[in-house]
């Protein structure tokens, strides 16, 4: 399957890039909104280590442009005060959104510094909460529960919340929801996506990579062995799914469709997909049933 197959969503246009600005971090609503946003270079500082836009990162709190495009029509709202070493990008209800760092530190008192921040739909901060420690990706539920799976630091480290591995809070930074049966302790996540009302992860451990799907109002959670232990997307339709595997800095990703047949998740085609620039970290998100992918600095979507 080629780039001319799928509807571009959005590209980062060459004007906004003379200007300077960068496309970093990004998320989908679930109104099916994109939403993008963009720091200046001059505020950012490049990683040697890290290629593509997962290399920025924000040194000293700077001000930013959140670009929101729904059905073809795209609103920008300026953002101020975004915190540094900021990494994730979850959209909220009312026009909301949180912004978080993937790291939190603990002071000498006890208490956990605070790593996200709720904006309000003017771009202003409203709010400051702590999500817990080593993030690997956040998303929201359609009643702003926000999920994140965390990685081994934060397993093994001392946040109450990220110790089990997957963890819910609210937008008050108040733990909801923690895992009860998973099959074994996870050790980091790949991805996240969601089918309504209910929140998928896929997660991996030292005894494989698993599926997991939680009910938000009864909290209710069922896990399956993930048939793509190299998951790094997914998205989810009834007894549908498709799982991507992508090859980091190039402009490719597989899709991998599968079914749930005699409850086990099956694969039953493979095929590869161009994009128009380089994949890496973060670049895809599951949101009823459509895969968005990022491909350098443009979006696109295939429905499962």
């Amino acid at each position: 399957m080629t780039i001319s197959e799928l509807p571009i969503v959005w590209s980062l246009s060459p004007k906004d890039a003379r200007a300077g600005w960068r496309a970093l971090w990004w998320s989908v609503g679930p109104d099916s909104e994109l939403a993008v946003i963009l720091v200046r270079e001059r505020n950012l500082h490049r990683s040697p280590y890290s290629k593509g836009w997962i290399g920025w990162r924000v040194p000293a709190p700077c001000d930013g442009v959140l670009v929101v495009v729904t059905d073809g029509a795209e609103h920008r709202t300026t953002v101020t005060g975004i915190n540094e070493s900021t990494s994730h990008l979850v959209l909220l209800s009312w026009s909301r959104f949180l912004l978080a760092s993937s790291r939190t530190r603990q002071g000498n008192d006890g208490t956990w510094e605070n790593n996200a921040v709720v904006y309000s739909p003017g771009g202003y901060p409203m709010n400051h909460i702590c999500l817990g420690d080593d993030i690997d990706y956040a998303i929201a539920d359609r009643n702003d529960g926000i999920w994140t799976a965390h990685g081994d630091e934060g397993i093994y480290g001392h946040h109450p919340a990220s110790r089990a591995g997957l963890a819910r809070c609210n937008t008050d930074g108040k733990h909801t929801w923690t895992p009860k049966r998973l099959p074994v302790l996870p050790l980091g996540g790949n991805a996240a996506a969601t089918e309504g009302i209910l929140i998928w992860q896929a997660w991996y451990s030292s005894e494989g990579a698993f599926l997991t799907r939680v009910d938000p109002a009864t909290g209710d959670e069922s896990s399956w062995t993930n048939p793509v232990r190299d998951t790094d997307g997914i998205t989810v339709r009834g007894n549908r799914m498709i799982l991507t595997h992508s090859f980091h800095n190039r402009p490719g990703v597989e899709l991998n469709h599968a079914e749930l047949i005699d409850d086990a998740w099956v694969i039953t085609t493979r095929e590869r997909l161009s994009l128009p620039g380089p994949m890496g970290m973060r670049c895809t998100q599951g949101r009823d049933g459509a895969l968005w992918l990022r491909g350098g600095d443009t979006w696109t979507r295939i429905e499962a």
